[in-house]
Parts: structure tokens; sequence; C-alpha cells
């Protein structure tokens, strides 16, 4: 219970600003938790490397893609545009401090890996919420995560036996895989009646499966770069959840998934 009811009520914070905010308001939030996240990253893959001031500069590239994607509703915004203004500072950053590194390759392999994991992939929550429906596709969203971590978690601990991944995340097994799985599809049927969309619920079941999936590969993906630099969290802002990426690993990768698909869908 120490670590369902913390997420339980994130999850129900974050369902409060869509029904509530504006835009901007949702921007700015997405802002905010860009920059937190690109700061734990930042902490993870360069404890030793960098200086405080270099830390908030390279926070601010991280998070160029979430600030260009204010522009979301702009009919000339290109997504691309806060993705390359980010590369563009990394480079220049790089090249005014190569002699102080003694790796720069490598601190720029980690930075743009930050760019496009922190910046491009969290830009998509603000792109999602530009489109039309965009809150009630995010709050469908969130369910399907959200369902997913709570029943990963909970069949795992008490069942899991099979491991999932042992490489990379000892602690997820198939049977959490699966009950998370069931967690999302009751999670996305459930806020569509609130929240309805035009899609009908065969499709919103069969999205339910792919996102869960897809979260969990973002999930993953964190854990992989938390296991790369012996770090246990990514943070502790969170209790019992480590840092803000430890919460949303799976809504960075999922989100684009799911603004693609509605746009190559003709939505």
């Amino acid at each position: 219970m120490k670590r369902i009811i913390p997420g339980l009520l994130l999850a129900a914070g974050w369902l409060l600003l869509l029904m509530t905010g504006s835009f901007l308001l949702f921007w700015a939030a997405v802002v905010v938790i860009g920059l937190i996240g690109a700061r734990e990253y930042c902490r993870m893959t360069m404890p030793t490397d960098l200086f405080e001031s270099d830390r908030i500069v390279l926070i601010v590239l991280m998070s160029l893609p979430i600030l260009a994607a204010a522009f979301a509703r702009h009919p000339a915004f290109e997504q691309s545009f806060g993705l390359f203004l980010g590369f563009c500072g990394l480079i220049g950053f790089i090249f005014y401090h190569f002699g102080r590194f003694s790796n720069p390759l490598q601190i720029l392999y980690r930075c743009v890996l930050g760019v496009v994991f922190i910046g491009f992939l969290a830009s998509h929550l603000v792109l999602l919420h530009a489109l039309p429906d965009g809150v009630q596709w995010l709050a469908i969203l969130t369910a399907v995560t959200a369902g997913s971590d709570t029943a990963a978690y909970l069949v795992g601990s008490r069942w899991g036996k099979r491991k999932l991944c042992p490489q990379i995340s000892p602690k997820k097994t198939v049977e959490g895989a699966l009950g998370g799985i069931a967690g999302a599809v009751v999670g996305a049927l459930l806020l569509s009646l609130f929240f309805p969309v035009s899609w009908g619920w065969p499709l919103i079941l069969v999205l339910a499966v792919g996102l869960s999936l897809v979260g969990m590969a973002g999930d993953l993906l964190e854990s992989a770069i938390k296991r790369g630099t012996g770090s246990k969290d990514s943070g502790h802002l969170l209790a019992g959840h480590g840092g803000v990426l430890d919460r949303i690993d799976s809504l960075f990768l999922s989100a684009p998934v799911l603004y693609y698909l509605l746009i190559f869908s003709g939505y």
C-alpha cells in the first residue's frame, strides 16, 4: 500500500490537471516534469563529469523539445524543431568544453539520449493534448499506464515466479506483465466511459493491450539506464516511487506511440 496509494494519488492529480487545466497550464506542468526528469537523468548518467552550471545548461537543452511544443497548436509547428534545437545546443556545449572532458564523445552520446528520452518523448504528451479530444486520449493513456503499473506490481509481488527480463530488471515477472495488461484494459475501458472518444470499446481494448506493452518497454528502458549507471532509483522526490522518471517512464514511450497511431489513422 505504501507504493500503491501514492501512485493512485499522482494519477488522480494528473487527471485533475487534464480535466480543469488549460493547454498552457498542462504544457507548463510537462515542462516542470521534463526539467526535473532531465536533472535526474544528468545525475544518473554523468554524476562526476559535470559542474552544477553544466547540469543547468544541459537540463534546459534536454527540455527544449517540450518548450518548443508550446506552439503545438500553430499550423506551421514541426515536432522535430525542438529536437533539432536541443541537438544543436549539445554540439555547441561539447565544442565549448571539448578540452575539459576526458571523453567528450561519451558525454555527447549520453546527452543526445537525454534529449530524445526526456525532451522528445515527453513533448508528445503536449502534442496529444493539442489534438481534438486530446484530453480524453490522455486520460485513457493515463488509465492504461497507471492500471498496468499497479496491477503488475500487485500480481507480480504475489504470484510472480518467471522472470521477465532479469538482466535489466530482476524483480519484473511474466505473471506481473500479464496482470499489467489486464489492469491496463480495465483502466482504459473504465476511463473511456467518463472520457468518451470516437473509437469503440473493441479498438480501445486492443489499444490498451498494445500501449501497456509499450509502457513496459519504456519502464525497462529506464531500468536499463539505471542498471547501466548503477542507480537504484532516478531520484527521491516521490515517496515510495523514487524519482519522476521512475513514475512516468511508461508514459514517455507510450505517448508518442498513441500520438502517431492517431495521426496516421487520420483521427
